[in-house]
């Protein structure tokens, strides 16, 4: 339990973060939710879009602390060649 007034502050400020990263996660599994159903409905073009779409997304994720940069880099990679990989 916090003491202090500045361990109190912390505490009333972590809380805060918590709820301000929890809605930016959410945000960003729901962009690449959609990219997903484009990728599985077969249509390059919407699934093209749609990874467009969260890219800047997934990176503003990495400049927010919410994401690392190497995970990002990681799952935007994987979702672009499987989005290649429809039209062939």
């Amino acid at each position: 339990m916090a003491n202090t007034p500045q361990s109190k502050k912390r505490a009333r400020q972590s809380e805060r973060r918590q709820d301000i990263n929890k809605a930016r996660r959410s945000r960003i599994r729901t962009y690449l939710r959609k990219v997903e159903e484009a990728i599985a409905s077969g249509n390059q073009e919407s699934a093209a879009a749609a990874l467009k779409a969260a890219q800047p997304e997934l990176a503003r994720g990495v400049t927010k602390g919410v994401l690392h940069k190497n995970t990002v880099a990681r799952k935007m990679s994987r979702l672009a060649a499987r989005v290649k990989a429809i039209s062939a």
